[in-house]
């Protein structure tokens, strides 16, 4: 058994292009302790959030702070601390913080993943 306190895991800057705006990463549970899924800690400062993509798997959102938004092409879904969102392999979404909050969430998803970039 490990407990591991996120609050103690050292934020990580994702300057990538799937991120509009500042965003950080806390990885939690990686490949060294378990072959079948991980788990990170995504960080939204105000106003920012990832590009339209997609997940070779299905992926589950854990929503751990602030006030955020998930999206597909046909919805846009307000979600709060507590919220768990089911997103379907493939499925084209967007997650990230509303212009007034900041907004934290765990993700849980197989090591073995593609995310694909469907925005510019």
């Amino acid at each position: 058994m490990k407990v591991i306190k996120v609050d103690q895991i050292k934020k990580e800057s994702q300057v990538r292009p799937l991120f509009a705006g500042s965003v950080s990463q806390q990885t939690i549970v990686d490949t060294g302790l378990s072959s079948r899924f991980s788990i990170r800690q995504v960080n939204f400062d105000k106003g920012a959030r990832n590009k339209f993509h997609a997940h070779s798997i299905e992926q589950v959102l854990i929503v751990t702070e602030g006030k955020g938004i998930v999206a597909t092409d046909k919805e846009e879904i307000v979600v709060m601390p507590g919220d768990i969102v089911f997103i379907p392999a493939n499925e084209k979404h967007w997650h990230g913080a509303t212009k007034d909050s900041t907004f934290s969430h765990l993700y849980v998803m197989a090591p073995e993943q593609k995310t694909t970039q469907l925005e510019d």
